[in-house]
């Protein structure tokens, strides 16, 4: 192996401990996307596929949560029944993990994940003041909660990636949308009551604020600062500052005036978002364990197919 490929390696580990909390750098789902001979929901060129395997998930999953912040039974729902604040990148992991075996993971996989969120999902529940000021009772599988989850996660990795990353999609922004509306479906939602359009998708997530369902308070206002320094090694919080602007600049115009954020010179910083998601790319190498493992399992998909 040569010194490049030896520091490619040690970034690359340091880089998937940082994310997924393992202390090898083995996403501890690697083996479920691996596991099998039946094909996912996705293939490599499928929108989905191209959206969540590139570094532009790293701006857009910052943008996610800002926006999930900004509803109060979702922000209920992390402060009484999640340890963010003492453990934020297990909770993170969890949400990777989910993404991650949805998109590149086979059906009976993607099942069992959804199984596994299911669970989680019955156990909160509570009572939030809406920003009309009334009390009302909250559970995380309501329907309009999980959309509004939904929507937030598709638009925000959508977004993000249209702006920082150079990757194209096939069937453009539209495509991603449609395809990625079945990751609702085992979560409880029917896939025909979602958007199938960037602009359905845009106008559905507007309406949450156009229909005062959403508020930044003082309670919102301090888990976005969480959000915005959150504990990581010291290394990494130049590399976070920048994808953290960059969220925030990427952010709808309805969200900038419910936060109160503001970014100046919003191109230089998108540019620079950019650049570094190539340079880390280029430092950490093309290769993806998750993606070689979930083509592998497609590979022999193919090959039980052909065969019966």
């Amino acid at each position: 192996m040569s010194k490049n490929n030896r520091a490619q390696e040690f970034l690359s580990v340091k880089f998937r401990r940082l994310l997924s909390g393992a202390p090898d750098g083995i996403p501890p789902w690697l083996d479920v996307v691996a596991a099998g001979d039946d094909f996912g929901h996705f293939s490599p060129h499928d929108e989905p596929w191209i959206v969540h395997g590139d570094f532009s998930t790293l701006v857009g999953g910052i943008r996610a949560l800002i926006l999930q912040a900004l509803h109060p039974a979702t922000l209920a729902g992390v402060a009484q029944h999640s340890r963010y604040e003492q453990d934020p990148l297990g909770r993170l992991s969890g949400t990777i993990r989910w993404l991650t075996v949805t998109t590149f993971g086979s059906k009976a996989a993607v099942a069992s994940e959804a199984g596994r969120v299911n669970r989680l999902h019955e156990r909160v529940s509570g009572q939030v003041e809406s920003p009309d000021g009334v009390a009302r009772a909250y559970r995380a599988q309501d329907e309009d909660l999980l959309t509004w989850v939904h929507l937030a996660f598709s638009e925000a990795f959508l977004s993000a990636h249209l702006d920082v990353s150079s990757t194209p999609l096939p069937g453009g922004a539209d495509a991603y949308v449609d395809k990625w509306r079945v990751s609702a479906a085992p979560l409880g939602l029917k896939v025909d009551d979602l958007p199938r359009t960037r602009a359905g998708l845009s106008e559905a997530l507007a309406a949450y604020a156009s229909e005062r369902q959403l508020r930044c308070d003082d309670h919102t206002r301090q888990v976005l600062h969480f959000i915005e320094h959150p504990p990581l090694p010291a290394a990494a919080g130049p590399i976070y500052r920048l994808l953290f602007l960059a969220a925030v600049a990427n952010l709808p115009s309805w969200a900038t005036e419910l936060t109160g954020y503001r970014i100046r010179n919003r191109r230089v910083v998108m540019a620079l978002t950019a650049w570094m998601l190539r340079a880390m790319r280029a430092a950490i190498g093309p290769e993806s364990p998750i993606e070689d493992a979930a083509k592998a399992r497609l590979m022999r998909a193919q090959r039980a197919a052909a065969n019966r």
